[in-house]
């Protein structure tokens, strides 16, 4: 069954895992900075302080479908790293952090919220969903729906045919490699990003289709990166085509429920009814760092990877050249030429995964600007570096000399 979340400030409430007669003062007058307005990339930050948790229950926004957890919960068992070298409060509060959860050989070895918001609350994603969805293309791969990367995307979604997307393959869909052209400038109010979802649709059209199929080509497919959170809402269409189900019911079919998340979590539906899959779940920080965990661990589920054999080696490493050095571009993760690799959003969201470490560390913030990569952007890197030199001077367990 379909499950809907409606606006309201009693609904907000419920939403942050409380109610509102349980509120302190500063909690209320947190929720009453709630926008009126849909222009995100344009909020005070009073405003997203208080929006970026309750998103999924703003009646200015569109709906949103819930991905439903399962009966049972995932433990995340308490574990040790010395963290002690590493100013984690300082960096929170520079971040304006509102959670930080890591994990370590797949135990909880640090745990802290900012802002107002604890852990039975749920804070919004923004890009770390493209992850997510990229993901979902390798289970439909997995479960024959796509039958290959290779297939043109016009194969699964007829409404861009005659478009510049008839010489695009899902897999240049992927990487952003599309050759179209696009305006990801979130300073910029008159840019694709900042446009799109805000597009008319003919109706019984999808509204992502609808505005992309306009786009002109600047390059040719396969030849040149460019981000594009658009092409990601394509995805998640293609996804939802090729399997006949919604994002978030897939989702939560194959990985939320069966991985144990331990709360429902809830993706924002565009104007025409899909999944904004280039952005906006709603979900609890501590399970974002499991969904981090499932892929650290091969995306198992009883024992079998719910994705194709060397999926994982592919989507998380170097498929497209970003003009950083060090880092790249796969299916839809950051790479880094240390084998590590990320979701990262807006404002502040990420979840980090080093394989060689065995970590994941799962963050969400509400930054003063939506990217700033100089500034809180280096911060963060500089930071993720503090805790891999840590697990480094540290060891891993199976590194330890046997007594």
């Amino acid at each position: 069954m379909k499950k809907w979340i409606l606006g309201g400030l009693a609904v907000v409430a419920v939403a942050g895992g409380v109610t509102w007669a349980s509120l302190d003062e500063d909690q209320r007058n947190l929720l009453t900075n709630l926008p009126t307005d849909r222009n995100v990339l344009f909020w005070s930050t009073e405003q997203r302080d208080a929006a970026f948790r309750a998103l999924d229950a703003m009646p200015v926004l569109a709906d949103a479908r819930v991905i439903e957890a399962g009966d049972t919960i995932r433990p995340l068992p308490a574990g040790e790293l010395d963290l002690s070298g590493v100013d984690i409060d300082g960096f929170m509060e520079s971040q304006r952090s509102s959670a930080m959860v890591i994990l370590h050989d797949g135990k909880l070895v640090f745990e802290k919220y900012g802002l107002g918001f604890g852990p039975e609350g749920k804070w919004t994603s923004f890009s770390v969903a493209k992850s997510l969805t990229s993901t979902m293309v390798g289970v439909a791969v997995k479960d024959g729906h796509i039958k290959s990367l290779d297939d043109k995307v016009t194969d699964y979604i007829v409404g861009l045919k005659g478009s510049a997307y008839d010489d695009v393959t899902v897999r240049q869909l992927l990487t952003m490699t599309s050759g179209v052209r696009w305006n990801e400038d979130y300073t910029d109010p008159k840019s694709d990003v900042a446009l799109f979802n805000e597009h008319q649709a003919a109706e019984g059209e999808d509204v992502t289709v609808s505005y992309m199929k306009t786009l002109p080509r600047e390059a040719p497919a396969g030849e040149k990166w460019v981000y594009k959170t658009g092409e990601t809402n394509l995805i998640g269409v293609l996804v939802s085509e090729a399997s006949g189900k919604p994002l978030a019911e897939y989702l939560s079919e194959k990985i939320w429920a069966p991985y144990g998340m331990q709360q429902d979590a809830t993706w924002l539906l565009g104007s025409t009814g899909h999944e904004i899959s280039g952005c906006c779940i709603q979900a609890a920080t501590r399970d974002m760092a499991r969904f981090g965990q499932f892929i650290l661990d091969g995306a198992m589920i009883d024992g079998t990877s719910v994705l194709p054999e060397e999926w994982l080696d592919v989507a998380t490493t170097k498929q497209a050249d970003i003009g950083a050095p060090g880092r790249g571009y796969g299916f839809q993760w950051w790479t880094n030429d240390d084998g590590s690799f990320a979701a990262q959003g807006i404002f502040g969201q990420g979840i980090l995964i080093d394989p060689a470490r065995n970590i994941v560390i799962a963050s969400n913030s509400n930054w003063p600007v939506a990217t700033d990569y100089d500034g809180v952007g280096a911060q963060r890197e500089a930071f993720y570096a503090e805790v891999k030199a840590a697990v480094d001077k540290a060891g891993s367990p199976e590194e330890l000399p046997e007594e």
